[in-house]
C-alpha cells in the first residue's frame, strides 16, 4: 500500500468515485432545500463579520466604562495619597 493510498484510506481511483458519488448526493439534498453554495459562503462571511463587529464594540464598551469609573477613582486615590503623605 502506497503512502498516499494510507493517506486516502483506500485508492485514489475509489476515493475519488466515492467524492463524486458524495457530492452529487449533498448537492441535490442541497438544492431540494434550496441552499446554493455562494449563499452558505456569504452567511459564513456575515457571521465572521459581525463576531469582528460586536467584539469590537464590547472592547469600546469596556473601555468607555473603564473611563467613567476612573474618573471618580483616580482622584479619590490622589487625594488619599495625599492625605497619607501629610500625615506621615
Amino acid at each position: 500500500m502506497t503512502t498516499l493510498s494510507r493517506f486516502l484510506g483506500d485508492s485514489p481511483l475509489r476515493v475519488l468515485v466515492r467524492l463524486i458519488f458524495l457530492s452529487f448526493l449533498v448537492g441535490v439534498v442541497m438544492a431540494a432545500i434550496g441552499l446554493e453554495p455562494l449563499d452558505l459562503v456569504n452567511s459564513a462571511i456575515r457571521f465572521v463579520q459581525d463576531v469582528w463587529a460586536t467584539g469590537f464594540e464590547t472592547i469600546e464598551k469596556a473601555l468607555h466604562y473603564l473611563l467613567l469609573g476612573a474618573v471618580i477613582v483616580v482622584p479619590i486615590f490622589l487625594i488619599s495619597r495625599l492625605l497619607r503623605a501629610g500625615r506621615g
